[in-house]
């Protein structure tokens, strides 16, 4: 064989060996960046409203915050009847928290993320409001974002992310297993929001794929 050929095997052994090593190197980088990845929160800025998300604790008191704080006059609560405190539901939460009931607007339908998005972009519009702030948990921010870009893309209404805390390990996500499930969820919620499952039948698929690794 001649010394031509060989170096020829060894280069390709080499590349084969550069291109698994930056494969791996990308599947551990985006396994250790995929709790922070999830986690988008903007710096808030002044708006015409609120809009809260149903579905998890510290929600609404994170809006209150923002309220008090003056970024904006008004709140919309998404589901407003859904139980989220002590207090009872969204609403009662927030009037409890001392939001006065004629700076609140609330729609009570939504039963998923996109809903969320679907059902508040109509009082929006009834109201002539061109700006908002989107507070949900931070886990779930980045798929709100990903779902309300999609549904106001055509409104012209700016809308900035501000996600509230949880508890979710962003940086550790691995290292406990509520966040690890949250993570998993996201993820699973998140390709199927992108192959256009949404509402109620996405989260009837996300419990078959999860029955699937039990």
């Amino acid at each position: 064989m001649s010394n031509l050929s060989i170096k020829k095997r060894k280069g390709k052994l080499i590349n084969r060996r550069v291109i698994i090593f930056i494969c791996l190197l990308l599947l551990i980088t985006g396994f250790v960046t995929a709790g922070r990845f999830l986690s988008l929160t903007e710096s808030p800025k002044q708006a015409d409203v609120i809009i809260v998300l149903s579905g998890g604790q510290g929600r609404v008191e994170k809006a209150v915050e923002l309220y008090k704080s003056g970024y904006a006059p008004y709140i919309i609560l998404s589901n407003a009847k859904e139980i989220t405190s002590r207090s009872g539901d969204m609403l009662q939460t927030a009037l409890n928290l001392g939001i006065p009931q004629d700076a609140i607007y609330t729609e009570n339908a939504a039963e998923s993320t996109y809903q969320n998005a679907e059902f508040t972009l109509p009082i929006m519009k009834e109201h002539d409001l061109q700006s908002a702030i989107v507070v949900s948990s931070d886990f779930h921010m980045r798929r709100v974002k990903l779902l309300y870009d999609r549904v106001y893309k055509k409104s012209e209404i700016e809308l900035t992310y501000v996600g509230s805390s949880s508890g979710y390990n962003a940086k550790r996500w691995w290292s406990d297993r509520k966040s690890r499930e949250t993570t998993f969820n996201e993820y699973v919620k998140m390709i199927g929001n992108t192959f256009g499952y949404n509402g109620p039948e996405a989260k009837s698929t996300l419990d078959q794929i999860k029955n699937w690794f039990r």
